[in-house]
């Protein structure tokens, strides 16, 4: 007895911990979203392209868009243009549309369109990148500063991260002579990259000037300017004005190299200007939108891989053992006395079409007329079998004659009567009367209505949206329910209705 108590608990044990344990994964791992009103963000960024073209030469227009390499994933990108040929190429991690024609002449406008939203994927492919370069070669008064200033930073810094973040800083600071040295006059952004860069090279440590755009919705902005370098496992970036490290999260890496945004050849005065705006979406159906415009397995594997109308049965199906487990917990803590487990549940699932109110009173005139002709043909001394047979074809004619007189009179709700389970609604009257004659009708009586009770329970707790999706979501959780009701199996325990019974010994006792 002791092995099988152990047995048990280990089982129990093992069923919980699988069951948080995926339910977990798919949470905090995979992002799926807990509530099903939960929404994401779905940005919309337009960059406009205007440059005045050249009359006699051909026009070709190169510009960087953005990699959506990781974290980001495209759900729709469109290249609007007049009479212009389209192509898309990948060069050195960077993607770069160009714009071609033959002949143009004046102002021209062009747009690049991307619908992006946040990558569902908890699992990252393994990121490469370089770490080690060659020093950029400098010579006389140049060189010495830059050695003047990598002395400090190797005292101060204890790997790649540290290093970078020193070098910043120092760079920054434009007391110092060598500083103002190489930057010659000009304390820009991008000269200040510059500098870093040639410092950082002759200590070997490579690093790489990335341009991002900031989502925010309705503001104007140009790309901002990054570093980044590889410590061995993954990109560290670096704030150039400022040295702190780590790129915020409303950031989008649009190219990276020294390169100009854009190149146009056969026009001049090229500019481009972008434009954000941002909406919100269901999280789950953006999930599956991402699963289908890429290669991602968030969802192929769970019970939104499947067609639409086997999810909307599976919804219903998954939602069975909840209500099984509310009619355990009235049978077995509370003592509530019903017709069996499962026959509550199948009523409950009847409700659904027909409604809670409407259902019950439908159920209670069949039930009430089956069982007056139950107790008719009992007095026939007829067989079990004629008998339910009986019983089956009237409930038939029964749900077919209240079908017809509700739409007559104009109740369509009535109509729903026939999605009850017919075979249920004749074993039902079967028992009923088979524990009326066993037990008398009080006992019956308060079966029946034990029944309808946890019947009506059983389908409100069922109907909770919030818990239809989170069941049909994380279907793990069932797991944990199946625990629940294996220790529920060893339970010996006072029902709540004992306590009541007894409660007269406890006044005699004292």
């Amino acid at each position: 007895m002791r092995s099988i108590n152990l047995h048990l608990k280990i089982l129990i044990a093992l069923l919980v911990v699988l069951g948080i344990s995926v339910t977990a994964y798919q949470i905090f791992v995979l992002g799926i979203p807990v509530t099903e009103d939960a929404t994401d963000d779905l940005w919309n960024i337009d960059a406009k392209v205007e440059f005045v073209a050249s009359a006699k030469d051909p026009v070709k227009i190169q510009m960087f868009v953005p990699p959506l390499s990781r974290d980001y994933v495209s759900l729709n990108e469109s290249f609007i243009s007049n009479n212009y040929g389209v192509a898309v190429n990948r060069v050195d991690g960077n993607r770069k549309v160009t714009w071609s024609a033959r002949r143009a002449k004046g102002n021209q406008t062009l747009y690049y369109r991307l619908v992006l939203t946040k990558r569902y994927s908890g699992e990252k492919s393994k990121i490469k990148g370089p770490t080690f370069r060659d020093s950029i070669a400098v010579e006389g008064a140049e060189k010495v500063a830059a050695e003047a200033l990598l002395a400090p930073i190797r005292q101060h810094s204890a790997d790649v991260e540290t290093f970078v973040g020193e070098a910043i800083k120092r760079v920054n600071n434009l007391n110092d002579d060598n500083v103002k040295l190489l930057l010659g006059g000009d304390p820009s952004t991008a000269n200040k990259a510059r500098i870093v860069e040639l410092v950082l090279s002759i200590a070997h440590v490579p690093v790489e000037k990335v341009h991002t755009i900031r989502l925010v919705a309705d503001q104007p902005q140009m790309p901002e300017l990054w570093l980044r370098s590889f410590n061995g496992t993954d990109w560290l970036y670096f704030n150039p004005e400022t040295g702190e490290q780590g790129l915020p999260t409303d950031r989008l890496l649009w190219w990276t190299g020294d390169e100009n945004l854009i190149t146009v050849d056969g026009g001049k005065k090229a500019n481009v200007t972008f434009s954000l705006n941002n909406s919100e979406m269901n999280a789950i159906r953006l999930a599956k939108l991402t699963d289908e415009n890429t290669d991602a397995n968030f969802l192929e594997y769970s019970l939104y891989g499947l067609p639409l109308q086997t999810q909307q049965t599976f919804m219903i199906m998954v939602m069975i053992p909840i209500g099984v487990l509310v009619i355990l917990i009235l049978r077995n803590l509370i003592g509530l006395q019903t017709l069996g487990t499962f026959t509550p549940v199948l009523i409950a699932l009847a409700f659904r079409e027909t409604q809670l109110g409407f259902g019950i009173v439908l159920f209670t005139i069949i039930t009430a007329l089956g069982l007056s002709l139950r107790s008719y043909l009992e007095h026939l001394k007829l067989q079990m079998l004629p008998r339910l047979s009986v019983v089956l074809t009237f409930v038939v004619v029964l749900i077919a004659a209240i079908s017809l007189f509700s739409h007559k009179l104009g109740l369509e709700r009535g109509l729903s009567v026939a999605l009850f389970p017919m075979v249920i609604l004749t074993m039902t009257i079967e028992r009923l009367s088979i524990t009326w004659e066993e037990r008398g009708a009080g006992h019956a009586l308060k079966v029946a209505i034990g029944t309808l009770f946890a019947a009506s329970l059983a389908h409100l707790i069922m109907s909770v949206p919030e818990l239809v999706y989170f069941v049909f979501t994380f279907p793990a959780i069932l797991l944990i329910l199946v625990g629940f009701m294996l220790a529920m199996g060893r339970y010996r325990g006072y029902r709540l209705t004992e306590l009541v019974r007894f409660k007269a010994f406890l006044k005699a006792d004292s």
